[in-house]
């Protein structure tokens, strides 16, 4: 008679295996980039692509390296963040604020639903006539178009979360006679702000896109403009450079908004389940 001996348990911890899959993945994804750099820099030189509208990497990071040793750039870079942090805060207390009113309010919920799902869908882009007429091509009329489009992205958030909360705890609250403002702290804030900060790193991305579309199309001062000027004037590896600055900036805008998420909502087991894993 056979016995049949259980295979030995993995004697490496998890703690010890988490570093070894970050580099991993961090080795996959710089192979990745690195295979990306490789092709933009192939394609052109061999003839597949015209070098006069995709030039090969090199010469874009030439152009790149020129443009961030001139005041303009930093000029420009500087209006940018300027112009998608105002746009983004405004539109992230306005989100929060009238989607707790709304959301714990019955009838307002009620008496505004159809109009926010009126409003919600409209391109922003749509609104560059209006804001262009209304406020002109300075930073106020590519301000309108940030605050429109990420202020529906923290609100709808904002209001599922306030939808979340548990009615038991609602009816304890009520029963105990918790004033509006107490009851929000203590009960609906708590669940809402998972939803919320689901909008702010949504927010956050869309605010960026906005703003550089409002300085490429209405001409506002900023990383958008000088875009739209590199690409007029002919500068075609000055116009790609730009593209990876902006490409870069939303690169990190997301992985801040996520680190912000993370320390935010640390107790929550969405969180709590992706660091262990």
């Amino acid at each position: 008679m056979t016995t049949q001996t259980a295979a030995p348990p993995s004697t490496t911890p998890r703690a010890a295996r988490r570093p070894r899959e970050g580099t991993n993945r961090a080795l996959w994804g710089s192979a990745g980039v690195l295979s990306l750099i490789l092709v933009l820099e192939l394609l052109p030189r061999s003839g597949a692509v015209d070098a006069r509208f995709l030039p090969p990497f090199s010469e874009i990071a030439a152009a790149l390296a020129d443009r961030i040793t001139t005041g303009e750039f930093w000029t420009a870079l500087g209006d940018t963040l300027v112009t998608w942090a105002i746009g983004f805060s405004i539109a992230l207390v306005a989100g929060i604020v009238l989607g707790m009113v709304i959301g714990s309010v019955g009838i307002l919920r009620d008496a505004t639903a159809s109009t926010i799902e009126f409003l919600r869908p409209i391109p922003s882009v749509a609104l560059i006539p209006l804001a262009v007429l209304m406020l002109g091509t300075g930073r106020p009329g590519t301000l309108l178009l940030v605050v429109y489009a990420t202020f529906w992205q923290v609100l709808v958030q904002v209001l599922y979360g306030v939808q979340d909360v548990d009615p038991v705890a609602r009816d304890t609250a009520r029963s105990y006679r918790f004033r509006f403002l107490t009851t929000a702290r203590t009960v609906v804030w708590p669940t809402t702000l998972p939803f919320a900060m689901t909008g702010f790193r949504l927010g956050a991305t869309v605010a960026l896109i906005l703003t550089i579309t409002g300085e490429l199309i209405i001409g506002t001062p900023g990383l958008g403009r000088l875009l739209a000027v590199a690409q007029q004037s002919g500068q075609v590896s000055s116009m790609y450079a730009l593209v990876i600055v902006t490409g870069l900036i939303g690169v990190l805008v997301n992985l801040g908004a996520r680190a912000v998420e993370r320390r935010v909502l640390h107790w929550h087991s969405s969180v709590r389940r992706e660091t262990a894993s």
